[in-house]
């Protein structure tokens, strides 16, 4: 675990800001930031920070040893950085998925390893490799300072659930960077925004979605399925696009630019059109570190379509050790592959849109789901639960809770760019554009004393993504 939402909130970030605030130079704001960011992943599990530097030493030490003009050399040093931090995912996140599907096969009893997970672990290995693959092409110079790959593959607002920043996007800000009071301001709003996404609306939806996925089969129906996968839809979306928006706050509270990571998704015409508006910064890694390099789309049709399935299998994979994501992932893969062939975008936009969210919610139901048996089974109730029994019914109606139905009222809104609409509006309009501002301060406060609130009656939803 980490700190609580309150801990977090109420004294460890004003602390480090304010510490960051008075310290001289940036050398020592960076070296404020390693120790901040070492202590918000140590909280929990001391020993996982020790993994955590020595992923960091060992890459740092691949990225010099690349420093070479020997190409040879080189590839065996970029393999076997690859290979290494491959390894360390795969023992502490997927090595008793491994050992259970090889019992179930073989009906042989090989004890589990139970590790317990790093939180981020997928996070902070990719960031690394992205930082030694970056050096092997030299897309950037082998940096020479441990403490600057230390800072950027343990920097705390995007540390345990992304996004996956590239060295190259941030190198020069380590360096040297400047923060204003406005950039400070923009940056607290924007923190404050992704809090009011997780709070006030994930983590409503949560409740509704976890008593609907834990609820007997027998009494689900088609309206209890739709439900919990809509409920859950929701949950997902506003608790990873909440932390993004906090993690980008909070880097340009302290100087830093994250690019943007969702794009909102739920607008999206195509599944083509989905990927491009999720977890940019993790399609953008497979895109550039996976699909490329196996060849992209330069090989023929069968080999794009070979990659593109290799692509989203890892994607699912990635997500967590379950089957379960492999076949989220796969499902994605295929309708990638079916809109290459299916004249989509010649449907009409209404189409397109349903088209979209309909794939887009079936494939998280398996994602949330414990097994993929109780995928199959809520899948098949959204599409043939035609059963209204008293119990049944009843099981609905108790999540149609006021609180409920004006969350999903709010989160409909929320999904699309109603804000950015209404402050391109305002920017048409002179007397407006005086008062936009100071109304989007206030409502940034509303939101925070909101968030407290509901903070302070003491229930934890920890974000989904942490797992990951």
């Amino acid at each position: 675990m980490v700190f609580s939402s309150m801990t977090f909130l109420c004294v460890f970030l004003p602390v480090v800001f304010l510490l960051y605030s008075v310290l001289p130079s940036i050398p020592v704001k960076n070296g404020l930031l390693i120790i901040a960011s070492l202590l918000f992943y140590a909280y929990g599990e001391p020993k996982y920070v020790l993994l955590m530097i020595f992923s960091i030493v060992m890459n740092y030490l691949f990225g010099r040893l690349l420093d070479s003009e020997n190409e040879r050399l080189r590839r065996m040093i970029v393999g076997l950085a690859v290979c290494v931090n491959l390894a360390l995912l795969f023992v502490f996140k997927y090595l008793d998925m491994v050992l259970k599907t090889v019992n179930q096969i073989s009906h042989s009893s090989i004890p589990m390893a139970n590790l317990a997970l790093p939180i981020g672990i997928s996070f902070f290995t990719f960031q690394a490799l992205s930082y030694v693959i970056d050096v092997y092409r030299r897309d950037v110079e082998a940096e020479k300072n441990l403490f600057h790959v230390m800072l950027y593959i343990s920097f705390f607002p995007q540390l345990i659930a992304g996004p996956i920043v590239k060295y190259h996007d941030i190198q020069e800000q380590i360096r040297s960077r400047k923060t204003d009071s406005g950039e400070i301001a923009a940056g607290m709003r924007r923190f404050i925004l992704g809090l009011a996404k997780k709070v006030l609306i994930s983590n409503v939806m949560a409740v509704t979605a976890d008593a609907l996925f834990a609820a007997p089969m027998g009494e689900m129906n088609i309206l209890s399925a739709w439900t919990a996968a809509i409920a859950y839809l929701f949950q997902i979306y506003f608790d990873f696009s909440g932390y993004s928006d906090m993690a980008i706050g909070m880097g340009r509270i302290f100087g830093f630019t994250f690019q943007e990571n969702f794009r909102y998704p739920y607008i999206s015409q195509s599944i083509q059109e989905f990927w491009r508006r999720w977890h940019i910064s993790l399609s953008t890694w497979f895109k550039e570190y996976l699909y490329i390099p196996l060849g992209g789309n330069r090989k023929g049709k069968v080999r794009t379509c070979v990659n593109k399935l290799i692509v989203f299998f890892s994607t699912g994979l990635w997500h967590g050790a379950d089957w379960t994501f492999v076949i989220w992932g796969l499902w994605h893969g295929m309708f990638m592959l079916l809109e290459e062939v299916i004249p989509v975008k010649k449907l009409p936009r209404l189409l397109r849109h349903v088209y979209t969210l309909l794939v887009v919610t079936v494939g998280f139901v398996m994602f949330r789901a414990d097994t993929f048996a109780q995928g199959i089974q809520m899948t098949g109730k959204m599409f043939a639960g035609w059963s209204f029994q008293a119990s049944q019914m009843n099981l609905v109606l108790q999540q149609m809770t006021p609180l409920f139905i004006l969350t999903v009222i709010i989160a409909v809104i929320a999904c699309m760019p109603v804000l950015k609409w209404v402050r391109e509006w305002g920017e048409t309009i002179q007397p407006c554009r005086k008062v936009m501002e100071p109304i989007g301060y206030l409502m940034s406060l509303f939101l925070l004393v909101l968030c407290i609130l509901s903070l302070s009656s003491g229930t934890y939803n920890p974000f989904i993504y942490f797992r990951f």
